[in-house]
């Protein structure tokens, strides 16, 4: 078999040269631990090393000579967060290259260069590699400097959890830049020159207002802010400007050329720092993303940010008419300093629950077949394979467990606690040194560079907290502090740090916050910029975070997997699996992609060209914690099994089994049929189990796919849907019992220390196994053919047709719309109420078809309409059947305020906002409904 994630030999072209204090040192890895000679320092019953092993590397260049961060004193000693967007301003992986590679900022790119920063703005992608990967590749627009500027090198001078601030010096002069995902300016500070502007070509100027130049360079618009009473001096490509004795100014590229003037407005007000807060309550992850600002001029303290697409479709924050390009979609402006989005949590269980349809004996069986094989662990040795081979047993343990094979089920936990320690304790074979230098936790022996290139923690650590948090579940004392749970905190504290002050480790270190998902590269050194390829093995460790914070009662280190699984799970199905089809490019012809690179992405993987491995590599591990957020794009999971065959010639042959239960995550029957024809004669994925395939497989047949748009107020829970029902699960790891409530209204109480499935208790006002509208109350209003709204249920099925767009771009404007209404509607404005609705909408076999809603408001019944909310369209599938068009799509605009009804009218309008055919709404049933916010 292939080697899975030999993830770091680069086929890209790099670019050429141009916790408190504490409880810190409770862990042994504070400041206090920091010992001259090498030597062993304990963690509870585990110890780590503070040396690495002999013969074995840290960091270092391409050609093997070590490295030490690159940063300014200033920002010496600090935590350095590798595998982040722009970490090759302090990890000189090629020797040769003391500044930067492109970083992919968004919508802006950056180099570091001699002179200063090179800018770009990439707007026209290119499919390059057979068509295998589409790029929006850094190209300078314009540099960034002071004038004479020549500087040895680049460093960082500082930084916060989405912008950096690059440094340049050559002695005579000194430049400092602040850039960041989703900022539309650079805000510069210099001294010993006037600055300067180098354009790639020389540029057209459409406006010159003395110390504010708007230009064009390569069809793109930029506007050039130096200090009030300065002068830009245009000569070629060189655009200089005199700062009076004041050092800074600022460049911002622009939508368009007549959006000067509000860009002008903030021109002034630089970002010195960005920060995210989130909250984890009843099912809903909130998430508020801040910027801070110091006004260099006037009392401005605003400012613009640019919204990536998994961010803007889960925000009611308002949004301007601006829009960027980008290889993540449209991105969207933000005017402020802060939004927030809000998301339903993601679906996590320690394992599916029991069914009758698993025959326990057969079950038992396979079980037995790993837990009593001569080698478990099938010969690991390094971090990598020994995290997976952990996790292939932590499994199992669930599943053991719930037929009553006890001993089956302490046998596997045997082997999963001796492996564990003997990882956890220093001066064996195997285990984890602290570099002092790179405030990093590696595991010797390494592998796919996770020493020399601090590479893939996040991948390889996971597997390693997930099969502690399964064990945690069963043996609370084997996971005390002062037993081997310190160690375990040791390698979340290395890969998800939650804590901005720890001396010890970098905050978050591979997960970016403002992208939505994380990095593997641990210097970020390719041309392309940084890249992950298994998305999957990224929330494995999210999920174990939700399990081991739920087993351990940390509730902290539970809600930050929640909000890393959520925020990821959403920029997964964006940018991996381009779930609504609105973010690779038409000329791209893949429907997934197997790496996101900082400028695009790529239908490929690191170690083969093999399609089940490109489609496979970012399913795997295939768990209840990690995988069931999947199951929330169903036609996505289609699209992905229906190319993977094409590409492959036919059905899965290698990887089946991954494939087998990414299938089963939506069309559950169709993946059993292929395992009941297949399972005889296949070999398993190094990370899989016959056991654990056939229980997965069989028990969502038996439940139904995983319906995450039902979300209960336990972070451990999950709902199935099949045919019509629904079955809701959850595991409670508390001592007593627990009732949780789900957003669908229905409850199950769940006893301690268990896992329960049920039909739930409460009233269901609608069972369909279509996601609910989830209104935040008021009244339902039924849609009927002929333009009616009415809150009487039992009508009668129907369809009325939605007429083609006519190969034109209808978003944002009715064109030729359906219309429904309800007069004289009186209410009361629910507090914190929105409006919701579900449109069963079909598009036959027809390609390219979205359809759009509009909800608007006349509160007083006198003919204007107070309040109007248009939705972000929804694309339908070439496939015969209904789908479900909702709310949750977002809102693209809305203008006016909402207030209490008073003989008031609402109206509905559907129409085809892009296709070239007709499509289809339901009508006249319970599943076709708006829900307005009132009582």
């Amino acid at each position: 078999m292939p080697v899975p994630h030999a993830r770091r030999a680069a086929p890209l072209v790099r670019a050429a040269p141009l916790v408190l204090a504490a409880a810190l040192v409770a862990v042994g890895l504070g400041p206090a631990a920091s010992p001259a000679a090498a030597a062993t320092v304990p963690v509870g019953a585990g110890s780590y090393s503070d040396s690495r092993p002999a013969g074995t590397s840290g960091p270092t260049t391409h050609t093997g000579t070590p490295v030490t961060p690159k940063v300014t004193s200033a920002a010496e000693g600090k935590p350095v967060p590798t595998n982040d967007w722009w970490s090759s301003l302090a990890f000189q992986r090629y020797g040769d290259n003391p500044y930067s590679t492109p970083m992919y900022g968004h919508p802006l790119t950056y180099q570091a260069v001699a002179g200063g920063l090179e800018i770009g703005y990439p707007t026209g992608p290119a499919v390059v590699g057979d068509g295998r990967q589409y790029e929006f590749a850094h190209k300078r627009d314009l540099t960034v400097g002071l004038a004479g500027l020549n500087s040895p090198d680049a460093k960082a001078d500082s930084w916060s959890d989405w912008t950096v601030t690059p440094y340049w010096s050559d002695g005579a002069r000194t430049l400092r830049t602040t850039i960041g995902h989703g900022s539309p300016f650079v805000y510069a500070q210099g001294s010993g020159g006037n600055a300067l502007v180098t354009t790639a070509s020389a540029p057209t100027v459409f406006a010159d207002q003395g110390n504010v130049l708007g230009i064009t360079v390569a069809g793109h618009h930029y506007a050039l802010f130096a200090p009030t009473g300065s002068d830009w001096t245009v000569s070629g490509s060189t655009i200089s400007a005199a700062l009076g004795g004041r050092n800074y100014f600022s460049v911002a590229v622009l939508p368009s050329a007549d959006a000067l003037a509000t860009y002008r407005k903030y021109a002034f007000s630089f970002v010195t720092g960005s920060r995210v807060d989130w909250s984890v309550a009843g099912g809903t992850v909130r998430a508020t993303y801040t910027l801070t600002t110091e006004a260099r001029e006037g009392t401005e303290r605003g400012t613009l940010q640019a919204l990536y697409r998994h961010q803007w479709l889960h925000t009611a924050d308002p949004l301007t008419p601006y829009t960027y390009v980008s290889p993540r979609g449209t991105m969207k402006v933000r005017e402020g300093r802060a939004f927030t989005t809000t998301q339903k949590t993601a679906p996590v269980l320690p394992g599916l629950p029991r069914t009758t349809d698993v025959d326990a004996a057969r079950l038992r069986a396979h079980l037995n077949e790993v837990a009593y094989a001569a080698d478990p662990f099938s010969g690991a040795v390094d971090t990598y394979w020994t995290g997976k081979a952990l996790g292939r047993l932590a499994q199992l343990v669930p599943l053991a467990d719930q037929i009553g094979e006890t001993t089956t089920r302490d046998r596997l936990l045997a082997l999963i606690k001796g492996r564990l320690q003997d990882w956890f304790t220093a001066g064996g074979a195997n285990g984890f040194a602290y570099d002092r230098t790179w405030k990093s936790l590696t595991g010797y022996p390494a592998s796919y560079g996770s020493d020399t290139e601090l590479n893939d923690h996040h991948f390889h650590y996971g597997y390693y907290v997930y099969a502690a948090a399964i064990t945690a579940q069963y043996d609370p004392g084997w996971a005390a502090d002062s037993a081997w749970g310190g160690m375990v905190k040791a390698l979340v504290r290395d890969t998800a740090n939650p804590s901005r002050t720890d001396s010890a480790f970098p905050f978050l270190r591979g997960f970016d916050v403002y992208a939505g998902h994380s990095w593997a590269s641990g210097h970020q050194g390719f041309a392309a910029g940084n890249n992950q390829e298994s998305s999957s093995e990224s929330t494995n460790l999210s999920a174990a975070l939700v399990l081991w914070g739920s087993a351990t009662g940390d509730t902290g280190l539970r809600d930050l997997g929640s909000y890393l699984l959520a925020t990821e799970g959403e920029a997964i199905a964006q940018y991996w699996f381009d779930a609504d089809q609105q973010v690779f490019p038409a000329s791209f012809g893949h429907d997934t992609v197997g790496m996101v690179w900082g400028s695009g992405a790529a239908y490929a993987t690191w170690w083969t060209a093999n399609p089940e491995e490109i489609h496979g590599i970012n399913v795997l591990p295939v768990t209840g914690g990690g995988s069931l957020h999947l199951g929330g794009h169903k036609e996505a999971i289609r699209r992905n099994t229906a190319e993977m065959e094409r590409e492959n010639g036919g059905p899965a042959a290698e990887w089946r089994d991954i494939l087998w239960e990414f299938q089963s995550l939506a069309d559950p029957a169709a993946a059993k049929t292929k395992w009941d024809a297949g399972h005889a004669a296949y070999t398993p994925e190094a990370g899989e189990s016959t056991a654990h395939t056939y229980h997965w497989i069989t028990t969502l047949d038996a439940l139904g796919a995983p319906d995450p748009s039902v979300t209960g107020d336990l972070p451990t829970s999950a709902v199935f849907s099949r045919n019509g029902t629904r079955t809701y699960a959850a595991h409670n790891h508390a001592a007593t019992a627990r009732t949780v409530t789900f957003s669908d209204g229905r409850t199950l109480t769940v006893p301690p220390r268990s896992t329960a499935t049920g039909s739930g208790t409460g009233t269901d006002p609608d069972p369909d196994p279509d996601p609910d509208p989830d209104p935040s109350g008021g009244d339902t209003y039924h849609l009927r053919s002929g333009g009616v709204l009415t809150t009487a249920s039992g009508g009668t099925a129907g369809s009325d047709t939605i007429p083609s767009a006519g190969g034109a771009n209808h978003d944002g404007t009715p064109y030729r719309p359906l219309v429904y209404e309800a007069g004289n509607v009186n209410g009361t404005l629910r507090a914190g109420g929105a409006t919701a609705f579900r449109l069963p909408v079909d598009a036959g076999t027809a390609v390219g078809l979205g359809q759009q809603a509009r909800v608007s408001y006349d509160l007083t019944g006198d003919g204007t309409f107070d309040r109007t909310e248009t939705y972000h369209y929804f694309a339908t599938d070439p496939l015969p059947g209904w789908e479900e068009y909702q709310q949750a799509r977002g809102l693209k605009a809305a203008t006016g305020a909402l207030g209490d009804l008073r003989g008031g009218t609402i109206r509905l309008e559907v129409w085809s906002a892009i296709g070239n055919a007709d499509s289809r709404l339901r009508t006249g049933t319970d599943t076709a409904v708006l829900v307005i916010p009132y009582d």
